[in-house]
């Protein structure tokens, strides 16, 4: 489904500070805020399409193209890149007035929700996390996908075979789901000139850039009692399933669903599934008015 056959979504851009964010909002409730990945031309709505519509039932869903990526202002930290999109989305909630939400991440995204609730618990009704980045990633060579996620800017340069390759065989577990329109799409968003200036996503400069996103070294993780659910695809090649019992493991209010014949993408391949527990989790969670 594409965004704009969702009826009741309104989209805007909200400046403030020296940061521009394009969101998409539908719904009432408490506020979800809906995190994509940081792969290649990804945004919010790209990420999120078959889910905002049932979460929208119960929720005010926001869904942003993160800070470097779709309609958003461009450039992030390379030497604290998680901390520096939970800046912004932290200061994006502040613009809007939102003193608490559900954050929902995928990969990247998850990466900056987890960070969020490191920084600012209180700001966190819940987490939920798909994949997140940035665990155990300085305990062991990175994966192929990851690779591949990281180096698309590099040597060649970008290419509508490199994304190909990186969406249909490593982003999700049935590479024939993914049309080549929306891959085309993607590709085309990967070369907007301001984002070809500063790829929002590259290897860290550094060891210290390295330590910093990785989160099994935080010792705030252990302390972290943010309710927090954890869906990973047995299959994702991006960042390695083993990450969820390990976050199991640190967190103390941890839950952690394994899904078959899945891979990075969770919410997009087992979206019902996806949605129904997401729903009943956040439900669960929303402070009482």
């Amino acid at each position: 489904m594409a965004s704009g056959d969702i009826r009741g979504l309104q989209s805007q851009t909200l400046t403030f500070g020296k940061r521009s964010i394009y969101f998409s909002e539908i719904g009432q409730g408490h506020p979800v805020l809906m995190l994509h990945g940081g792969g290649p031309g990804a945004s919010g709505m790209s990420n999120y399409s078959r889910n905002v519509e049932a979460l929208a039932r119960d929720f005010r869903v926001i869904v942003p193209d993160m800070q470097g990526y779709g309609r958003s202002s461009k450039g992030v930290n390379r030497q604290d890149p998680f901390g520096d999109l939970a800046e912004v989305m932290l200061g994006f909630m502040d613009a809007l007035g939102i003193p608490a939400a559900h954050v929902v991440g995928n990969s990247l995204g998850g990466a900056c929700g987890l960070r969020m609730a490191l920084d600012q618990p209180a700001r966190v009704s819940s987490l939920v996390l798909m994949g997140p980045g940035g665990v155990g990633t300085t305990r062991g060579l990175p994966t192929r996908g990851l690779s591949l996620l990281l180096d698309y800017y590099n040597g060649t340069g970008p290419s509508l075979d490199k994304l190909r390759t990186f969406i249909r065989e490593y982003l999700v577990f049935d590479g024939s789901q993914i049309s080549e329109a929306m891959i085309k799409a993607r590709y085309e968003a990967s070369i907007d000139p301001e984002v070809m200036a500063a790829p929002p996503l590259r290897r860290p400069p550094g060891l210290g850039a390295a330590l910093r996103m990785d989160f099994t070294r935080d010792r705030r993780l252990q302390r972290c009692k943010t309710p927090t659910l954890v869906l990973w695809g047995t299959e994702d090649k991006v960042n390695r399933p083993r990450g969820g019992a390990a976050l199991q493991k640190a967190m103390p209010n941890c839950d952690l669903y394994l899904y078959a014949n899945t891979g990075h993408w969770v919410q997009w391949e087992r979206a019902d599934e996806f949605n129904a527990s997401v729903a009943a989790f956040m439900r669960r969670h929303t402070p009482k008015a």
